[in-house]
């Protein structure tokens, strides 16, 4: 893949999230369609892929307007859940459209590999003579940038995506976001 290559969905952290949603005043969500042809998900509710406009489609159903309100239930639930926000842009790939919220349960992007997405515009950057190896940011990280290898951490930086997630869980804020 290029550096300039853009594809529909691309990776960004839960503070970017937020700052996209708060360039809107109305929203709309609909079931992932990953969670639907899934069946279930372990992670989340089905409702999670949230909408700026109705002009792009979704591969889920029930298509709804929803509050502000109910758009910060989303925020909070992903984070509670370490969904990775995956925004997606519309179909001449000039605006933001929407953000899927998803995992490594049922979406298609983890489990099957064959959906491309772009790198968000940030990277972890940790600081390992403070990391404890805990494993927690291993857990949550669902491009496999992190791993644990005869209990220390090791961390490939071109595999990370920076989603924010291995940020958000480690115990000793040894992990932070910075531009790519």
């Amino acid at each position: 893949m290029s550096s300039t290559e853009l594809f529909m969905h691309y990776v960004c952290t839960p503070a970017e999230a937020g700052d996209l949603i708060d360039l809107h005043d109305k929203f709309w969500v609909c079931n992932c369609g990953c969670r639907e042809n899934a069946g279930e998900c372990k992670q989340s509710r089905k409702d999670v892929c949230l909408m700026f406009s109705t002009e792009t489609g979704s591969s889920g159903s029930d298509m709804k307007e929803i509050t502000k309100a109910e758009v910060e239930e989303i925020l909070r639930e992903a984070s509670d859940k370490k969904l990775v926000a995956r925004p997606f842009r519309n179909n001449d790939f000039t605006d933001t459209d929407g953000i899927c919220f998803c995992c490594q349960d049922c979406c298609g992007y983890f489990t099957e590999n064959n959906e491309h997405c772009n790198k968000g515009k940030f990277i972890e950057q940790t600081d390992m003579e403070s990391c404890i190896h805990c494993g927690l940011c291993v857990e949550v990280c669902y491009f496999g940038a992190r791993t644990l290898e005869n209990g220390k951490l090791v961390v490939n930086r071109d595999k990370c995506y920076g989603c924010g997630l291995c940020e958000a869980v480690c115990p000793v804020s040894c992990i932070a976001m910075e531009q790519r």
